[in-house]
């Protein structure tokens, strides 16, 4: 069976592609191929589907294309019959005890299997660790299609690389890294990402490659974090500012530009256990990607003893105080709160019988109190606080002035006693000074 007419089936418009999972990475490429191809877009979510369907973004990731596009939503799972390039694009997370969590990866298998017509060539997106797409995602198609990988159809793997909130780093700015399960299958694929990927494609040897690459770049990434984040400990002790420290440290050339800073999201905070998991199988236990985590997850519950520390500090009683914490999500100008560690510094201050206020108008308030159980209060009806933390760097709190922040604490408290948190370091520290405010800053 020929699979070298896909590319060029896909651009005369005789053939369709088929996005199987339209969250943050699966819609953004959906509407990028929409504008050379016919796409299908597959999501098991009525209600995300129909939003789209009516032109509304919840991921803010494509804005107002999302009423122009050509996408052809379905909740339909048998709209995948109609396909001969299906990408997958379906979340990874983590179970409670950090192990990789592949139902949603053997959901999508299941009903691409089910829906699967010969001569298609399938790519999986989603992070996984090195085996997964052959060793789990193959048999799983096999068993649910009745039909022989390598013969009635072939699969590759091209790691999703989409940066949520980024205007810069966009899904057709970033190289993307191709593989397929033999020659053809990758020449295909290959010819196929560069419809859309304008800084071109990057085909790595075999599948098993392709899936170390992705894990392997964001335990990078979550390592130097960590290392940040124990400098920023470590400077805390030395009653030292550690973005003073790293200002210093980045005027040498081969500076890595890095900061401290609470590590959630579905990528760095997830991605080193699915490679640490992998390594585990194969008898190697991690020395260093492990203890980077450790470090990373004890962020929160570090910034929410700094915020008890202060208040104390200042006279007033914690279990008495109104705190405030500004931002929910997982990073700054997106509103996607998947593994926010917000929530850690949240449960830690619960633990002390706090509970906190939390604003972001970034967050969908349905998901923060389905997920967390965090009620969303609007940012013009927050309480008159006694200690501030400005957890999330969105530009809107990024450009508060001093004045406005000051006016989030009670008028009746004196200057000192007001407790700020600047966990982002957004605010000048010469600012935050002549302030007159108690500020501490990771």
């Amino acid at each position: 069976m020929a699979f070298n007419t896909i590319y060029k089936d896909l651009i005369s418009g005789k053939e369709k592609l088929a996005l199987v999972g339209l969250g943050y990475v699966g819609m953004p490429i959906a509407v990028e191929f929409a504008k050379h191809v016919n796409v299908i877009g597959f999501d098991i979510n009525e209600k995300r589907v129909n939003e789209y369907r009516n032109g509304i973004d919840a991921t803010n990731e494509v804005g107002e294309a999302i009423k122009d596009t050509t996408v052809d939503f379905t909740a339909d799972p048998t709209r995948l019959k109609e396909a001969k390039f299906i990408v997958v694009a379906v979340p990874t997370p983590v179970n409670e005890d950090n192990t990789p969590d592949l139902r949603p990866v053997e959901g999508a298998s299941r009903t691409v299997g089910q829906n699967l017509s010969k001569g298609t060539i399938v790519v999986f997106e989603s992070t996984v660790y090195p085996g997964v797409t052959e060793d789990i995602c193959i048999p799983i198609i096999e068993k649910e299609s009745g039909l022989k990988c390598g013969e009635d159809w072939k699969i590759g793997y091209s790691p999703e690389r989409i940066n949520p909130g980024d205007r810069v780093h966009t899904l057709t700015s970033i190289r993307k890294v191709v593989s397929g399960m033999d020659e053809e299958s990758a020449t295909e694929i290959k010819k196929v990402y560069d419809i859309v990927i304008k800084a071109g494609t990057f085909p790595v040897s075999n599948i098993k490659t392709a899936e170390a690459v992705k894990v392997v770049e964001n335990s990078q990434r979550d390592i130097n974090i960590a290392f940040m984040n124990e400098i920023a400990i470590i400077c805390d002790k030395l009653k030292i500012d550690t973005d003073e420290v790293l200002a210093g440290m980045n005027t040498k050339w081969n500076a890595l530009g890095f900061k401290p800073g609470l590590v959630g999201g579905h990528c760095i905070g997830v991605d080193p256990y699915y490679l640490t998991n992998a390594a585990e199988k194969l008898g190697y236990h991690s020395q260093i990607i492990l203890n980077g985590r450790k470090v990373n997850d004890s962020m929160g519950a570090f910034v929410a003893d700094a915020a008890i520390k202060e208040m104390i500090e200042a006279g007033m009683a914690p279990k008495k105080a109104t705190v405030v914490i500004l931002g929910i999500t997982f990073k700054e100008n997106c509103p996607d709160t998947r593994n926010s560690k917000v929530v850690d510094i949240i449960n830690r201050l619960k633990e002390y019988d706090i509970n906190p206020i939390v604003s972001d108008s970034w967050a969908d308030e349905n998901v923060a109190k389905q997920e967390y159980g965090v009620e969303l209060v609007p940012f013009d009806r927050l309480p008159k606080a006694d200690c501030v933390i400005v957890a999330v760097g969105h530009k809107e709190f990024r450009s508060m002035s001093m004045l406005q922040l000051k006016k989030l604490f009670r008028e009746e408290i004196p200057d000192e006693e007001k407790v700020l948190l600047d966990v982002k370091s957004l605010y000048r520290m010469d600012e935050l000074k002549a302030s007159g405010m108690r500020f501490w800053r990771l």
